[in-house]
């Protein structure tokens, strides 16, 4: 993309000196002030300026607008000048990163080079490290074995010598019978070697014969002894093994078999406890029951009904239904005297007063009769008392 640029203007253009026009003649400000008497009139000041030039030109009341584009143009140019500058060093800086960028890019490959070489070596030598404990491994199982045969041929070399020591004892011990059969062979006739059947020799021969047989079948007896002894040892093991496994599963059903025993006494403390309390709720209730039962049949006795019959032959709804039936009757008579006290006159008032009271006194005087017919019939039927008490029971 193509930058503009304004054009270049130098410091000493005649364009950029500022003009003040003064009609009045100059007087230098550096100049110092004397006493003038008879020109103060016509003089004018001018301040001392110290501000900056541009400062001055911006507001500045006679400055000319084409100075004040000059002044701009400059400071564009300024600018655009730092502005190559920094883009010649930014230039400069980007070569730089690229030259440095290059270097590292070398640097790097370089150093994976390198890494790739050390990694190359360091797989060398850890394979070779293997192949050499590989072979160490070997050399040592080598060496352990060769040593372990070493120990086997020592083992056996000693026990040779035991044998040989053995040997030599069984030699020295068995001399004298070779020198008696020396001997003994010295003093033989020529043809004692004959097997003929008037031989000396061959009853000895038949006995050895005899005896190397009968030797074989206990050798052959024993081995079988051994064999059946090592199969019952066998045996006795796996017996005792499985003895401990039936011991082992014994003693942990008989643990759980006293647990559920704790936990069947226990439930059976528990059943006890509520079988106590329960008994003693029935006794309470057989109690309420039975005064239940003498209340009733107490209060029957008050409200006794001819037409229901004896009252020792009554059951207790029986009982109930005659005391319901006498209490409805009494609510009837009273409500009917209620009835009648509210019609009648004072006088009826009176009689229908004294004829109940007589009629109560009756009525009183039947209900003694009757607790006294049934006192003496319960006192002479013992039978119907006992029938009565288990019922209240």
């Amino acid at each position: 993309m193509e930058i503009l640029t304004l054009p270049f203007i130098k410091p000493d253009d005649p364009r950029l000196t500022l003009k003040v026009e003064n009609r009045m003649r100059n007087i230098f400000v550096t100049q110092l002030e004397e006493p003038r008497e008879d020109e103060n009139e016509n003089i004018k000041y001018i301040p001392v300026i110290n501000e900056a030039s541009s400062k001055i030109l911006q507001t500045g009341v006679n400055t000319l607008q084409k100075t004040l584009v000059l002044k701009r143009e400059v400071e564009v140019e300024d600018i655009n000048r730092q502005l190559t500058t920094k883009r010649q060093e930014f230039a400069n800086r980007m070569e730089a990163l690229a030259r440095r960028k290059a270097e590292f890019e070398l640097k790097q490959k370089l150093t994976k080079e390198r890494a790739l070489k050390f990694d190359k070596f360091l797989q060398d030598n850890e394979s070779k490290r293997r192949r050499a404990l590989r072979n160490y491994q070997m050399e040592r199982k080598h060496n352990e074995l060769k040593e372990k045969e070493i120990q086997d041929l020592l083992q056996e070399l000693e026990k040779l010598q035991v044998r040989q020591q053995h040997l030599k004892k069984k030699v020295v011990k068995n001399k004298m019978h070779e020198d008696y059969l020396l001997k003994i062979i010295d003093h033989l006739p020529e043809n004692y070697l004959e097997y003929g059947a008037d031989s000396l020799v061959m009853p000895i021969i038949r006995r050895h014969e005899t005896l190397a047989v009968t030797n074989e079948a206990l050798v052959r007896q024993l081995s079988s002894l051994s064999e059946e002894l090592e199969k019952s040892q066998h045996k006795l093991e796996s017996l005792h093994q499985e003895h401990d496994t039936n011991k082992l599963m014994t003693n942990s059903e008989l643990s759980d078999l006293q647990i559920q025993y704790d936990r069947a006494k226990e439930r059976n403390k528990q059943l006890e406890m509520n079988l106590t309390l329960h008994q003693g709720q029935f006794r309470n209730q057989s109690e309420e029951l039975g005064s239940l039962l003498m209340a009733i049949t107490n209060l029957a006795e008050q409200c006794y009904i001819h037409h229901y019959g004896p009252l020792e032959d009554l059951n207790i709804l029986t009982m109930l239904d005659m005391i319901k039936e006498f209490i409805l009757e009494k609510i009837d008579v009273g409500r009917k005297a209620t009835q009648l006290a509210d019609s009648s006159s004072a006088l009826a008032n009176s009689t229908d007063f004294t004829d109940t009271k007589d009629r109560g006194a009756t009525l009183q005087k039947t209900n003694s009769k009757t607790r006294l017919r049934r006192a003496s019939k319960s006192s002479s039927n013992p039978k119907s008392t006992s029938g009565l008490k288990t019922q209240r029971l």
